[in-house]
């Protein structure tokens, strides 16, 4: 039984692709089938079985169509109310799958209706697929569902993780879809693989009493991002085959039209190519950092986008980023260099700075400090007489940045240059902190 992780890490999520040498089954699949159909082609494998463990809420799942296209049983729990026809799977179900075997169990907490699934196969290592339950060394959050669910969800997590080690062998490896970044993970989790043993030994649901497990949790919970609304919707439907056929090119003039009518026109290069240069009105989300989750967190949705890459391929990575997470529409790109993309041959620019640099300025002239962190960010530390909004707000709260020369700044960088340039683009006189904000103190 080989087991094949496929990694999105800008979303903090992993898809599974299971085989014997024969037959093969998907676990959560994401939206871009084609990798999981390449990998099948270079095992030489037919697909048989897709498993959703939930109703996803931080991406559009694959799942529907890769098992049309593959002729595979598509297996969604029989209460989850969709709108396609599936192959109903409910608690202590057992499909085979060649020569494995696949049983479903219940494990609420992250959604009500939570799968997760334990196999096996002669000779080999036994495995959970555990989605959005237990994952390593912390749980899925328990509050997507509204906060009206949120004390439920997490005392019915707190059982399934108990119920996954009391039922399931020490060496079971775990196989989670969130946890590796992904804003449904409850907590920080912790390590890249684990057992039901070490689980036992340094996982907060396993260790604790309930109510403190519980009372922990939730006071942990951060904010998410508002993309997430439209994706249960989506996946409730059944989400197609995404199209990455490339959008038409647009000239200068376009570009200028589209960006003077209040559509987004987002460029994806570096965060320090940006502020050195880019065409007015343009909004900076670099393809090298969290590109989706934060463009689909401040998009307002619906809104026309049109992408600006200084390649092909990085306009269709982007392309493929979006579809993820239910962007399926671009209205125009354009590739090349920057002063192609402005129309008249002017840009703008803003500077960067590091921290040591603000320590300087502020000897000499007053400039407002504006923090972009989430507020648990904020709450660990911040500076002196800095404005805070975190980035997610920012658009909404722009009238509350005091007048005169604004210095953003994030943890990293990657935050504060997108905030840069949605400043840049309201005409206000920015620089952006590129540095890291350990070097604050």
């Amino acid at each position: 039984m080989e087991i094949i992780t496929i990694d999105t890490p800008s979303l903090g999520d992993r898809s599974y692709l299971v085989h014997d040498g024969r037959v093969a089954f998907a676990v959560d699949p994401q939206r871009d089938i084609d990798r999981v159909l390449a990998l099948l082609e270079d095992r030489g494998v037919r697909l048989s079985h897709v498993f959703e463990t939930h109703i996803h809420n931080d991406y559009v799942t694959g799942g529907l169509a890769l098992a049309r296209l593959t002729g595979a049983a598509y297996h969604v729990n029989a209460d989850d109310p969709v709108g396609f026809e599936r192959t109903p799977i409910s608690d202590g179900d057992v499909v085979e799958v060649g020569s494995m075997r696949v049983r479903a169990l219940a494990t609420p907490g992250h959604t009500f209706t939570h799968l997760s699934y334990a196999a096996t196969a002669d000779g080999a290592t036994p495995v959970v697929f555990t989605g959005g339950s237990l994952l390593y060394g912390s749980t899925g959050r328990p509050d997507l569902l509204g906060p009206e669910h949120t004390e439920d969800l997490a005392h019915a997590q707190h059982a399934s993780a108990r119920r996954l080690a009391e039922e399931l062998p020490d060496d079971t490896r775990i196989m989670p879809t969130h946890g590796f970044g992904s804003f449904c993970s409850a907590t920080p989790t912790s390590g890249d693989s684990s057992t039901i043993g070490r689980e036992k030994q340094v996982n907060p649901a396993l260790t604790v009493d309930e109510e403190s497990y519980v009372e922990s949790l939730i006071a942990g919970l951060d904010v998410y991002p508002a993309y997430y609304a439209h994706m249960a919707p989506a996946n409730l439907a059944g989400p197609s085959e995404p199209d990455l056929t490339l959008p038409d090119r647009a000239d200068a003039a376009e570009l200028r039209r589209r960006i003077d009518a209040g559509e987004w026109v987002v460029d994806l290069r570096t965060r320090t190519a940006f502020a050195a240069g880019h065409v007015a009105g343009t909004l900076n989300f670099g393809i090298d950092g969290g590109f989706a989750t934060y463009l689909g967190w401040l998009l307002p949705w619906g809104t026309p986008l049109t992408l600006l890459g200084e390649t092909v391929e990085q306009v269709a990575e982007a392309q493929r980023e979006l579809v993820r997470i239910g962007v399926d529409r671009l209205e125009a790109a354009a590739t090349g260099n920057v002063r192609e993309w402005a129309f008249g041959g002017e840009l703008r620019s803003f500077e960067t700075a590091c921290f040591a640099d603000l320590a300087q300025v502020r000897h000499h002239r007053p400039v407002v400090v504006l923090d972009v962190r989430r507020r648990s960010e904020w709450d660990e530390g911040h500076l002196d007489d800095a404005v805070h909004i975190p980035l997610h707000e920012l658009l909404d709260r722009m009238d509350e940045i005091p007048d005169g020369e604004v210095w953003v700044h994030c943890k990293s960088g990657y935050r504060a240059g997108i905030a840069a340039s949605l400043l840049d683009a309201a005409g206000r006189r920015v620089v952006s902190i590129n540095d890291d904000f350990a070097a604050a103190a």
